[in-house]
């Protein structure tokens, strides 16, 4: 079956993934670009070179302790998806799906649900089970459109879930910053994600999300499978060689492994009787060092461990090289003054906000924050960026404020369809490179702007103005 004989869905699928193999740049290049473009938008507005080279300087490593911690979110996640115990149930669950079209619809799913507890697991997790289903011999499914599928939990929905640092933030009013605790004061999760308005909005994004898959999903002749893309059988993981020399004994002695797991799940108890369960594996050190524990006592042996980490490293290659860049992004957006002293986060803030009203918030803060994520990737970081000016805009519109902690989470996924930042760490799994799945992500794109902003907009008149809960 040739393009022409697949769905119109399934067509515009194609085409979007011929044009984004052919023209899409590599990740790096489209963080240098995002880069170059904020650094000439500031010299427009005002800064002087020396303020613009400043910000860029002093951003270049501010993410370094972030982008250590996603490069063992992707180290810590194939560590214990590679354990024996647990590549057996990713196999049991890879032989569930009968067909091609049903196992990339069954991948997104995974991926969707497992992102609402954690963004990190879902993207390596999803990323593994695609590589098991890729080994099946029976199945005829395609490579590309199952690593996008893999990717929705974090394109779609991760930040409606227990996953949202914005929500999180405004749960723990010891988190958060003294002026936004002023503006907003504490939003339990009751009033952000889960608000019946918001389970709902999830429920949709997830379903629709499905009926994508399902209808881009090439099949006959269309169908790219993980050969094609020169990732050798979609490898099975290694067999433990055998001990060769007595220096190695440690290193296959189970002895180490449970010494150092005994330190690690001591702190990790006191950590999750310290603070709800949802709050501490919100904290990436937590939820890193709780992957890296368990990962450790599931290989049970160090050799086994240390081999699984050294498969992993490779993944991170794209995360240490381009974070930098995006730090320097965010301090051109947030610390580049023009002439009259905004920044362009405080133009994009003012531009959006100035023209909204009670019922068109959601519109235009869900537009906004969009837009600016395409160039600052970071749902925390960027929500203490935008939450002290938008959320008093919405306090003084009289905006229920636990949706305008909804509208930011759902528009902030928005762009990671089709930005690469939060690829790297599965694409580092599948062997694949941004532009082999972005034609995938920018269909779903097109579909999820227009209900996001839609349902944003309709369930936001259901609620009423709430003031602010004050601590105390």
């Amino acid at each position: 079956m040739d393009s022409s004989q697949q769905g119109l869905f399934a067509r515009a699928a194609l085409r979007s993934a011929a044009w984004s193999e052919r023209w899409f740049p590599d990740a790096w290049v489209f963080a240098a670009l995002g880069l170059v473009l904020v650094a000439l938008l500031a010299l427009g507005f005002g800064a002087t070179p020396a303020t613009t080279v400043q910000a860029f300087g002093d951003g270049f490593w501010s993410l370094i302790p972030f982008t250590m911690q996603m490069a063992f979110v992707v180290i810590g996640g194939y560590v214990v998806a590679s354990a024996p115990i647990v590549a057996r149930l990713i196999d049991a669950l890879a032989r569930v799906p009968k067909g091609g079209r049903g196992a990339v619809c069954y991948v997104a799913l995974v991926s969707m649900l497992a992102s609402l507890l954690s963004w990190g697991f879902s993207l390596v997790f999803g990323g593994l089970l695609v590589r098991a289903l890729a080994r099946r011999e029976d199945l005829a499914m395609d490579y590309r459109a199952a690593g996008a599928a893999a990717y929705l939990g974090l394109g779609a929905v991760w930040a409606m879930g227990l996953s949202s640092s914005a929500a999180q933030l405004q749960a723990n009013p010891a988190s958060m910053p003294p002026g936004l605790l002023a503006i907003t004061g504490v939003l339990p999760f009751t009033q952000t994600i889960f608000l019946w308005q918001s389970l709902l909005l999830t429920a949709v994004l997830i379903g629709v999300s499905l009926l994508v898959c399902w209808f881009t999903t090439p099949t006959g002749e269309g169908v790219r499978s993980a050969r094609d893309w020169g990732v050798a059988d979609a490898d099975a993981l290694p067999v433990l060689p055998p001990r060769t020399r007595p220096g190695e004994w440690l290193e296959y002695s189970p002895l180490l492994s449970l010494l150092v797991g005994v330190l690690g799940l001591g702190w990790l108890l006191r950590r999750f009787a310290s603070l709800p369960a949802a709050v501490a594996i919100a904290d990436l050190n937590t939820y890193n060092l709780l992957f890296l524990t368990v990962g450790l006592l599931l290989h049970w042996r160090p050799r086994s461990f240390l081999d699984a980490v050294a498969r992993a490293v490779p993944s991170t290659a794209g995360v240490l090289i381009q974070f930098p860049l995006y730090g320097g992004i965010a301090a051109l957006l947030t610390h580049a003054p023009g002439a009259d002293g905004a920044t362009l986060a405080h133009r994009l803030a003012g531009v959006f906000v100035r023209v909204a009203t009670t019922d068109s918030f959601p519109l235009v803060m869900g537009s906004y924050s969009a837009v600016l994520g395409f160039f600052v990737p970071s749902g925390g970081g960027k929500w203490l960026v935008e939450a002290p000016y938008v959320m008093q805009a919405a306090r003084d519109l009289h905006v229920h404020l636990g949706w305008a902690v909804q509208v930011y989470n759902a528009a902030e996924a928005l762009p990671n369809l089709v930005n690469p930042f939060w690829m790297l760490p599965l694409l580092g799994v599948l062997g694949l490179k941004a532009r082999d799945v972005v034609g995938f992500t920018f269909v779903q794109l097109l579909v999820h702007v227009p209900l996001v902003l839609g349902l944003l907009w309709a369930l936001g008149l259901t609620l009423q103005y709430v003031p602010p809960l004050m601590p105390g």
